[in-house]
């Protein structure tokens, strides 16, 4: 099974079917997870990854949750 089909196969039996999991959203999480193993410790990434996640099922906006733990684990803040 390749990543997009597990992606796929998981969100669909997760009823998430309106999220697209493209490349973006990939590379998104993806980015933040490494920065998250690497500022704080491996563990962090998939919690920092479940709350960015938790924060978007809110309705917050994936790029801007991204931009603040980004903002928060490498010392930028947003101006």
């Amino acid at each position: 099974m390749t990543l997009q089909d597990w992606l796929d196969t998981l969100s669909r039996e997760l009823g998430l079917t309106e999220l697209p999991v493209d490349d973006d959203l990939i590379r998104t999480l993806l980015d933040v997870a490494r920065d998250a193993a690497h500022e704080v410790e491996r563990v962090a990434a998939p919690l920092t990854t479940f709350l960015l996640g938790v924060a978007v099922g809110r309705g917050a906006e994936l790029g801007a949750v991204a931009q603040t733990a980004t903002g928060l684990l490498t010392g930028r803040t947003a101006d």
